[in-house]
Formats: C-alpha cells, sequence, structure tokens
C-alpha cells in the first residue's frame, strides 16, 4: 500500500513539473550560475524544489545543505565570524530566527514579484523575508493504539506515560519556536514542561524522529508537525494527526536571501519561484498548506482560516529569550 501510495505521488510531482512551464513561464536557457541553499526542509522535499526550479533554470545548479534549523544557524554563525557567509538562500522554520539574522544584518532586502500573491502578515515589513507555508504543531498518535487525544492536556496524563515523544529544541527550529510560545502562556508556562518530564517522554532530534517512532509503534503519541503526520497517514501508517482544542503555533518557513550573496539575481529567481503559483503548487502536492492565496491546502490539513485558535506570542520577546529557553529545556531534559 505504502509503495502505491508513493508511486501516486511520484505521478502528481511529475505531472507538476511538466506544468511548471506553463504556469511559470517558459524555460530559460540564459541564466547560468550557481547558488548555496540552506534548508531545514527534508532532503527529498528540498531536491523536489530544486528540479522544479531547474525544470525553469537548467542552467543554474543549486547546492544544498540541509540540517535542523538550529544547526543551521550555528552553521552560518560560524561562516559570519569567518569573515564570509557561503549561503546564498535560506529557507528555515520560523520568522523568530529571521528576526535574529536580521538583527545581525545578514540579510538581503527583496520585493519578490510574487509576493502580493502572499498574505502581508507573513511578509517582513522591510522585505527582508517572506512566509513560503503554514505549519502547525499538533499531536499525531497511533490509531493502533490510542484513542485520539484531544487536548494538549492529554500528553500529560498518567496513561501517556512513557509514550510521548517530542522534538529537540535545540536541533529543531519549529520546536524552539514553540518552546518560547508555550512557555509564555498562562495556560501552558513552564509547567506544561515539567509535567511533560513527569511522563518520561522521549526526546529525539527532529520532527521526523517524532513521525517514525509513532508510525512505527515505539510511542502512542507525539508533539509535530503537521504535514509529517498526514503524510505518515496517507502513506499507510497507522497515525492521525489532532488540532489540540487549546490551538495550535504556527510557523510559515520563511525564504530569504543573504547579505553576503554574489549572486542575487540568481536568488532572487529562486525567491520567486517558490512564492509562484508553481512553486506553491508544489508545496501543496508535497503535502504542505500553501501560503500563496488561491492554492488549496491539502486533503487534512486547515489553513489559517480553518485553525480555531492560533497560539502566538510577541516576536521580540520570543527572540529576545530563545537561548535562555533552549538552556533551560536542554537543564530540565538532560537531567532525566
Amino acid at each position: 500500500m505504502k509503495k502505491l501510495v508513493k508511486l501516486l505521488l511520484s505521478v502528481v510531482l511529475l505531472a507538476s513539473m511538466v506544468n511548471i512551464s506553463t504556469i511559470f513561464g517558459q524555460e530559460n536557457k540564459d541564466l547560468e550560475g550557481e547558488i548555496e541553499f540552506y534548508t531545514s526542509q527534508p532532503d527529498e522535499d528540498a531536491a523536489k524544489l530544486v528540479e522544479a526550479y531547474n525544470a525553469i533554470y537548467p542552467n543554474v545548479t543549486v547546492n544544498v545543505f540541509r540540517s535542523g534549523t538550529e544547526e543551521v544557524m550555528s552553521k552560518l554563525k560560524a561562516e559570519k565570524e569567518s569573515g564570509k557567509v557561503m549561503a546564498d538562500v535560506l529557507l528555515l522554520a520560523d520568522a523568530v530566527t529571521f528576526e535574529s539574522l536580521k538583527a545581525e544584518d545578514m540579510l538581503l532586502a527583496y520585493e519578490s514579484t510574487e509576493a502580493g500573491a502572499i498574505p502581508q502578515d507573513f511578509v517582513d515589513s522591510d522585505n527582508m523575508y517572506t512566509g513560503t507555508k503554514i505549519l502547525t504543531t499538533g499531536i499525531i498518535y497511533n490509531t493502533d493504539l490510542v484513542e485520539a487525544p484531544k487536548s494538549w492536556q492529554d500528553l500529560l496524563a498518567e496513561t501517556a506515560k512513557d509514550q510521548v515523544v517530542m522534538p529537540n529544541p535545540l536541533y529543531s527550529g519549529a520546536a524552539a519556536y514553540n518552546l518560547g510560545i508555550f512557555t509564555r502562556l498562562d495556560n501552558f508556562g513552564w509547567d506544561f514542561y515539567e509535567n511533560l518530564k513527569a511522563i518520561n517522554p522521549e526526546v529525539v532530534k527532529g520532527n521526523g524522529g517524532v513521525m517514525e517512532a509513532v508510525a512505527g509503534g515505539q510511542k502512542a503519541y507525539g508533539m509535530v508537525v503537521d504535514y509529517l503526520a498526514i503524510r505518515a497517514k496517507n502513506e499507510g501508517s497507522p497515525v492521525d494527526f489532532v488540532y489540540p482544542e487549546e490551538g495550535v503555533p504556527v510557523i510559515t518557513e520563511p525564504v530569504a536571501i543573504t547579505k553576503d550573496t554574489e549572486e542575487v539575481e540568481i536568488a532572487q529567481t529562486f525567491v520567486d519561484f517558490i512564492l509562484s503559483e508553481a512553486g506553491q503548487q508544489l508545496q501543496a502536492d508535497l503535502g504542505y498548506t500553501p501560503i500563496r492565496e488561491g492554492i488549496e491546502a491539502p486533503e487534512g490539513l486547515k489553513t489559517v482560516d480553518q485553525l480555531d485558535k492560533v497560539l502566538s506570542g510577541d516576536m521580540k520577546e520570543l527572540l529576545d529569550n530563545r537561548e535562555q529557553d533552549k538552556a533551560k529545556f536542554d537543564e530540565m531534559f538532560s537531567a532525566q
């Protein structure tokens, strides 16, 4: 069954590639060069993005470095200290990450020709970065092991002891964002994480590890980004995804151009493609909720307008406290 679903997905993606020149424009062989693309997207998804871009710009080489957002940020900071940031384009987890890069003067302003179709709430006011998709964090659960949870508090129940898995905010940008959000909400706070610790959760590096643990039956519940749960479900895994009744955090995986790039034109075309109708349809075909207006979310996922409640916080407060939040989490859970 899983092989059949993957085959069908490949057919859909191939059809998307065929239609890209129709939607986005004719093949452009005049643009030549090479860029470095740093991203926290899964390897396969980043490869599909580059493949689709190359259908329009066949003479541009896009080299991909992929890791968790927090590790990508460590690499960027090390490069900056050495005197030269090697990345040309960044696509990472959340706006807080890009606010930190913006504050360090590491980004190049660019108002994409496609930005008009993106809700302005997700476009930086100085055009330093733009959201590319809608990602929520909710609860994945194994349908063979447990009934559907309704609330974040269900993860804290005695029946969930030793059955919860979560991503590490020291690696995952989404998890770092969620940590900042949850700990600043009155009905969650650090007590939420203290109570999580009490039921002995497994902390893995990224969201992919969460999905694998629940899909494989090693754990019954997980905190995970939506598309991974729905993708696993569609591939035949015994899992489903719940938007908890208290609400969900939302990130947008923004894209930006680095200030140090020497390939400005190529970087701009890459950003334009990601935000274009073709680029956003590709994201939908890959199982993400597109951020561009007029493109439907995949079955099983909700658009921002369909969410009952979004858990959010003050951007500056989240940025100013991210490192100490991560340090406190590390101290709390490394002592398990």
